[in-house]
């Protein structure tokens, strides 16, 4: 079935990534999940190996390679067990870079596009709030022009590489009056005067930074206005259906990886004489368990080939992440009971796999919020179009 999609050009990738994961990346998990910090160096390394670049094209300094590309990413981020390090590096290049791809200008390009593929800047995306997370439209943080600058005020939160990030692409308010057409997205530096940051202690996702943000007052160059004024509305919208299939990648793999650990871990683990893996109890749930990881597995392989042949899948992204984010938070919790008291011990990676997942039918659109867009498209016959220009 994975031969569909997956060409030889694809699996030597994979090999690469792999390789360069456990070099990498592996060795130094433990001590960023520890700390809460990942190295600067790191993103470098990945962008010298042009991993931060698949879906950037070619004249910006990316690879410009189909969407399969960035499912192998995701999917062998999601097997070195460690969410936060995964969401930190999806969160820079399928958030903050998505916008800057396809809605910045030249220069913007230039400053802040080419430099996000070397590893020399690292971005992310504010769009929720304290008082408001998928209610877009009801958002608080302003920008007010003056002259040649708009001056921001108001705050984001939940925002992964918020605290040792370098940029944001950061959606606010030019004409409250206008509801949702008077959003706009900027681009603001993190270290401009007005901005602070506060980190979050999380239940999960421990290696990453996630940061509320305030601004107060905070100078941006008019020049960092992406688009026009009250673009961003649509800019977000379209960008979602990407988040949320990478969510529900993300998941698969996650739930992938928990069922192939826990099946070594049954085949060597005795009672009473015998593997675990030989007591049909355990071996009929074990079943039923990949049974729905390889369904949402092949669902989402299809998303993502309609999202790289241009269809704009709301609908379907939408219910790739409902659906593959509850499947591996029950895997998760399941293969955590297989492991019995091991699974609640930290030194084995099942209870790290257990925090982590639990944040899938939260970020990027709630389980609840979802049903509501579905329930919108199938009930109401809502229908959701890509924004033009």
């Amino acid at each position: 079935m994975q031969s569909m999609y997956f060409t030889e050009e694809h699996h030597l990738f994979r090999e690469s990534l792999q390789n360069f994961l456990q070099k990498e990346v592996v060795p130094h998990i433990d001590d960023w999940e520890t700390t809460g910090i990942i190295d600067r160096s790191i993103w470098k390394n990945f962008g010298e190996m042009g991993f931060l670049g698949l879906a950037t094209p070619e004249d910006h300094g990316g690879m410009g390679l189909d969407l399969f590309y960035t499912v192998i990413l995701l999917e062998e981020l999601q097997k070195i067990n460690s969410g936060g390090f995964a969401a930190a590096v999806w969160a820079h290049v399928y958030l903050a870079m998505t916008h800057l791809n396809k809605n910045a200008n030249a220069l913007q390009k230039e400053a802040y596009l080419r430099p996000s593929v070397l590893g020399e800047k690292l971005g992310c995306l504010g769009v929720t709030e304290p008082f408001g997370g998928s209610d877009v439209a009801a958002m608080r943080t302003t920008a007010t022009r003056k002259g040649e600058v708009y001056v921001l005020n108001g705050s984001k939160t939940f925002i992964t590489n918020g605290v040792y990030g370098d940029y944001i692409i950061l959606a606010a308010k030019t004409d409250a009056t206008a509801g949702n057409k008077g959003i706009s997205l900027f681009i603001v530096d993190l270290k401009s005067e007005g901005v602070t940051a506060n980190k979050l202690n999380k239940l999960g996702w421990r290696a990453s930074d996630t940061a509320e943000l305030a601004f107060d007052n905070v100078q941006v160059p008019a020049d960092n206005l992406m688009g026009e004024e009250g673009k961003g509305f649509g800019f977000i919208m379209e960008a979602f259906a990407l988040e949320r299939l990478i969510m529900g990648v993300n998941a698969h793999a996650r739930a992938e990886y928990a069922l192939d650990y826990v099946l070594d871990y049954m085949s060597e683990r005795e009672t009473f004489g015998k593997p675990i893996n030989q007591y049909q109890a355990l071996r009929h749930r074990i079943v039923d368990l990949h049974a729905d990881m390889d369904m949402c597995k092949q669902y989402n392989y299809g998303v993502v080939y309609k999202m790289d042949k241009g269809e704009y899948v709301v609908r379907e992204a939408t219910i790739s992440k409902l659906k593959s984010t509850k499947m591996a938070d029950d895997v998760a919790h399941e293969c955590l009971q297989f492991l019995g008291g091991y699974g609640y011990i930290e030194d084995y990676p099942m209870a790290r796999l257990f925090r982590d997942s639990r944040l899938g039918p939260i970020g990027g659109g709630t389980s609840e919020i979802l049903r509501e867009i579905i329930a919108k498209i199938i009930i109401d016959k809502k229908e959701y179009k890509a924004p033009k220009g």
